[in-house]
């Protein structure tokens, strides 16, 4: 197997984008110069206005569009094509409605060629830790939105990614289902027993970002650049009736609401 991508200078994080710039064939340069980094066991969010180009960005991290120039680093190897050690969970909840949730969950591995009994016991084991045991044979209409996200989140577990990109994870919830999947998914992603190193988010729900969040990249202008990090310092859990908490969304609407260039 092509190795996906090759060895660059060890930053000593799991994913580091240096000087990245994307230009559309039609000539439009959407980002320019943009660097971030997210570490071991680090939840870091990119925030910024509608059409910047926030999802665009997650995928050129992942190694699904190539950049016009600049680079993407995965544990000091530079990234360049899709790699199993880098998984998107996307936006739309994506599962198969002619299969249950565990037969969902083993499409993942089948690019590991295990047997089908080794196959379904990592499957299982993976749906039990986003909270679904006794679950394995429902079929996704028979699942709630937030049970269905759980399955897509375990899928994506199961082929023991370094890396865990999540555009938009929550949109399609309803606010009270969010809400408690947020934090069990946070504890499931770095729980002890998971050898996931980072995760990073994008999202335009500022209250879901400090929740989550170690680190925010906020991106803005045109061409797009990272116009600010902001490292959340607040102790878990958080909660939005904290002073603290609406001085630091108060600061990201700064940065979001100033004037593109």
């Amino acid at each position: 197997m092509i190795c996906p991508y090759r060895s660059g200078e060890d930053s000593g994080t799991t994913i580091e984008v240096r000087n990245l710039e994307f230009v559309y064939e039609n000539g439009f340069r959407v980002f320019t110069n943009v660097n971030l980094t997210a570490g071991e066991k680090q939840f870091v969010s990119i925030v910024g206005p509608s059409g910047v180009g926030k999802s665009t960005l997650l995928r050129l991290i992942g190694g699904f569009l190539k950049p016009t120039s600049g680079e993407v680093y995965l544990e000091g190897r530079r990234i360049l094509r899709p790699t199993p050690r880098v998984i998107l969970v996307h936006q739309s909840i994506v599962t198969f409605p002619w299969m249950t949730a565990l037969e969902n969950v083993m499409l993942a591995l089948k690019p590991k060629r295990m047997s089908k009994e080794e196959a379904r016991e990592v499957a299982r084991q993976a749906l039990e830790r986003v909270g679904l045991q006794g679950f394995e044979d429902l079929y996704p209409k028979e699942m709630s939105g937030g049970m269905r996200q759980r399955v897509a989140v375990a899928r994506a577990l199961a082929a023991d990614p370094a890396v865990l990109l999540m555009d938009e994870p929550f949109a399609h919830l309803d606010e009270l289902t969010a809400e408690g999947l947020r934090q069990d998914i946070y504890n499931i992603l770095f729980s002890e027993d998971n050898p996931l190193r980072s995760v990073i988010m994008v999202s335009h729900n500022l209250t879901e970002v400090l929740e989550l969040s170690d680190r925010i990249y906020v991106v803005n202008g045109s061409p797009a650049t990272i116009v600010a990090t902001v490292d959340v310092r607040m102790p878990r859990p958080r909660s939005p009736r904290n002073p603290e908490f609406d001085r630091y969304l108060d600061l990201l609407y700064g940065y979001l609401t100033r004037e593109r260039r």
